[in-house]
């Protein structure tokens, strides 16, 4: 049974469609997984963050004195994190002052290659 008003879509149109869906559900899982990873290195950096924290409390607590290097830390309070992913830039400020520190995501080869 052929109905008057009927028209075939052309196959290019749906093509077309086609690939425009295709692309729209590629780009929105490229923005789901960027964003969890943003997320996930954040909730890193703040877990290191708190480890150095507690080691440099524990260090003054046990000792009287805060930590002279990062070295220290890592050799007399355990602290062990990815080296090749952070860098933790440790200015100790004196015996009796808290130190500054700063922690870096490093740049991975993957990231400067766009």
């Amino acid at each position: 049974m052929t109905h008057r008003f009927y028209k075939k879509h052309s196959s290019t149109r749906n093509i077309l469609i086609s690939a425009a869906v295709f692309s729209a559900v590629i780009l929105i899982f490229w923005f789901s997984v960027s964003s969890v990873s943003t997320r996930n290195d954040t909730e890193e950096i703040q877990t290191l963050q708190t480890a150095v924290a507690r080691g440099i409390t524990y260090c003054y607590t046990l000792e009287g004195s805060y930590p002279p290097s990062l070295a220290y830390l890592k050799e007399n309070y355990g602290l062990a994190y990815n080296e090749e992913k952070y860098f933790i830039d440790y200015q100790p400020m004196g015996t009796n002052i808290m130190p500054d520190v700063t922690i870096i995501k490093k740049r991975s080869d993957k990231e400067g290659s766009h």
